[in-house]
């Protein structure tokens, strides 16, 4: 599935272009040839989710298209640099070379930590008949409450033969998720599974001795040193994958390969650029464990494609993604922003080149033996 080939007059610059002059001084291996613009987005989100009200990014422009590079702004330069090679990638090589199984990818609506009313609204909108609801978000002694009236309002909104998962995004120990996940259960009338509910790999194996809600594996696949871990470990029933925290797409799908179970594939926050590179994953992988976690431009309050990958009836079709220089424009970062990426992406090319260097050196030391 490729991205859209028409290039920017590069002699018009616009509000947010980093000076790719000066980052390929810093680039000494090379790794932004074929780039020819960048420019820096940034988007408010609808509602708040995960602590953040805005995103922002850098759109590269390459042969294939545009690629995405947005690493949340908490992200190490490590962990950042995968989300730099997976923008080249995108922006390079788009989809080249991989298998399309499929020409529609279905997809959950999310629901964030929302009102009842709000989370209604969210599932009679999407039309989807899968909902993926945020939890153990708040740290007050209420959360639990919401969590359960959110769960019984999506239900009820997606009725008896809708499927729901939650996420918490690691926030529970064993022995709490063990108490909690009961509850929740009863709440959405059968969970399909509970995304990340312990943050390391030792307490999902705890929990499993002790729950029968299949457990998919988020953050212990994307942060992990040994990825496959999860598969060794028997406590994982669905790997949840991210194209951009993987370092791309060709990468996240040898990973698939490997791990060698159900997968579902979700965004990061993502414009219309990066979920077009889930979508062409999600279009390659040979079994998904139900709707994928992409029909997430909702919950950007703009987007820089025209038109945007919006889910119609709970699914993406597999399409090329155009990228509106007029959306663009709208949504280009003012001079401080633009001044903060071009440090950081500076920072993150340095990065990415000495981990490739390192891997080269030692092929060992690649996450699952897959070289970034």
């Amino acid at each position: 599935m490729p991205t859209e080939n028409a290039s920017f007059d590069s002699s018009l610059r616009i509000r947010g272009e980093l000076d790719l002059r000066a980052l390929r001084a810093q680039d000494s291996s090379g790794l932004l040839t074929g780039i020819d613009r960048a420019v820096v987005w940034t988007i408010k989100l609808t509602t708040r989710f995960r602590g953040i009200t805005r995103r922002d990014g850098v759109l590269l422009h390459g042969g294939a298209g545009w690629g995405e590079v947005a690493p949340f702004w908490n992200y190490g330069l490590e962990d950042s640099a995968a989300w730099l090679a997976a923008g080249l990638e995108w922006a390079l090589a788009g989809a080249t070379g991989l298998p399309q199984i499929r020409h529609s990818v279905p997809v959950n609506v999310t629901i964030p930590e929302v009102s009842s009313e709000a989370a209604r609204t969210l599932v009679r909108r999407s039309r989807a008949d899968t909902a993926k609801v945020k939890v153990a978000g708040a740290s007050d002694s209420d959360s639990l409450d919401s969590d359960i009236q959110r769960l019984g309002a999506v239900r009820d909104e997606l009725g008896p033969e809708g499927r729901i998962r939650i996420d918490a995004n690691g926030a529970w120990d064993p022995r709490t998720a063990a108490t909690v996940l009961p509850l929740l259960d009863k709440a959405a009338g059968g969970l399909q599974y509970v995304e990340q509910p312990c943050p390391d790999l030792a307490d999902l194996v705890a929990l499993r001795r002790v729950i029968d809600i299949p457990i998919a594996a988020d953050e212990s696949i994307r942060l992990s040193t040994d990825p496959l871990a999860v598969a060794r470990s028997g406590a994982v029933d669905v790997a949840i994958l991210k194209v951009a925290p993987l370092g791309g797409v060709r990468r996240a799908y040898t990973l698939a390969q490997s791990l060698g179970m159900p997968a579902v594939v979700s965004s990061a926050l993502d414009t219309s650029v990066g979920l077009s590179a889930g979508v062409s994953l999600a279009a390659a992988l040979p079994e998904l464990a139900g709707a994928c976690g992409l029909g997430t431009i909702r919950l950007l309050d703009r987007d820089v494609a025209a038109p945007s990958f919006t889910p119609v009836s709970g699914a993406l079709p597999v399409r090329p993604v155009h990228v509106s220089r007029r959306l663009l424009a709208s949504v280009a970062a003012d001079d401080d922003l633009t001044s903060r990426w071009q440090v950081r992406l500076g920072h993150i090319v340095s990065a990415l080149r000495t981990r490739r260097e390192r891997e080269r050196r030692d092929p060992g030391c690649a996450i699952a033996g897959i070289p970034l």
